[in-house]
């Protein structure tokens, strides 16, 4: 995957649609009990939010990423649009709300059992697919070569993903289906939560539709591990060169 990644092109126009938020850390020795008083090791605030993590690493790898998400005129909304932007972050397609508040996150990081534990605050109001007219959307995809979801604001995720993506009934048609739509692509790519993910990369000279029997029968021996059954696929590899 990394070797695909540092093919592209330096301007390469992602879009993401998802969360971005103020992520406020406090790191501490362990965790506290109920009731407990403890002062923390460390503490930051920093832009957060899976879209807006994820948007921001493209833009350091030389990449031009856009942003959908929805923040409030406040303080922290500011600061969220500010760091976004110094990152090289494209924010104009941001619904940004007269009123309200802006997402945040207070995370606490446990030095001892190195876990975190996230208490996330929406932002209010959330973001709803009017907050994103038809021709700011068609504007932000437009010349878009990656579309990023990150599974939050799920409502105006699905009209991106509608507009970015095939009619498909299922996921594996709908994988195929992006390779043949989208010949520039090398690969794609869909998350199945704890699961983990599949990526389908173009191979030359194959048939399509043999590739959709690969993916169908990848998904199959997932399910079959999710069941308890003691077939459980860590990596899958064929002449098409799909991964999970």
């Amino acid at each position: 995957m990394s070797r695909d990644c540092d093919s592209l092109p330096e301007n390469t126009i992602v879009v993401g649609c998802g969360a971005a938020g103020v992520d406020f850390l406090a790191t501490v020795a362990t965790y506290p009990k109920p009731d407990d008083k403890i002062r923390s090791t460390s503490f930051k605030i920093q832009g957060g939010g899976n879209a807006g993590n994820a948007l921001t690493c493209t833009a350091r790898l030389g990449l031009k990423p856009r942003i959908i998400s929805k923040v409030a005129d406040d303080t922290q909304g500011r600061e969220i649009l500010h760091e976004l932007e110094v990152d090289g972050v494209d924010t104009s397609f941001m619904a940004v709300s007269k009123e309200g508040t802006s997402p945040f996150t207070y995370i606490i990081v446990d030095s001892q059992t190195k876990s975190r534990t996230c208490i996330h605050t929406p932002g209010f109001p959330p973001m709803k697919p009017d907050d994103l007219p038809e021709s700011n959307l068609l504007t932000a995809l437009n010349g878009a070569r990656i579309v990023y979801l990150d599974g939050r604001l799920h409502e105006t995720a699905l009209v991106v993903a509608h507009e970015a993506w095939t009619e498909a009934s299922t996921v594996s048609k709908a994988l195929v289906c992006m390779l043949l739509r989208l010949p520039n692509i090398k690969f794609v790519i869909v998350t199945l939560g704890k699961d983990g993910c599949i990526m389908l990369e173009r191979c030359v000279n194959e048939d399509p539709s043999a590739e959709e029997v690969v993916v169908d029968k990848l998904l199959e021996s997932l399910e079959m591990r999710k069941n308890g059954s003691t077939h459980i696929p860590t990596c899958i590899s064929s002449v098409f060169t799909m991964k999970p």
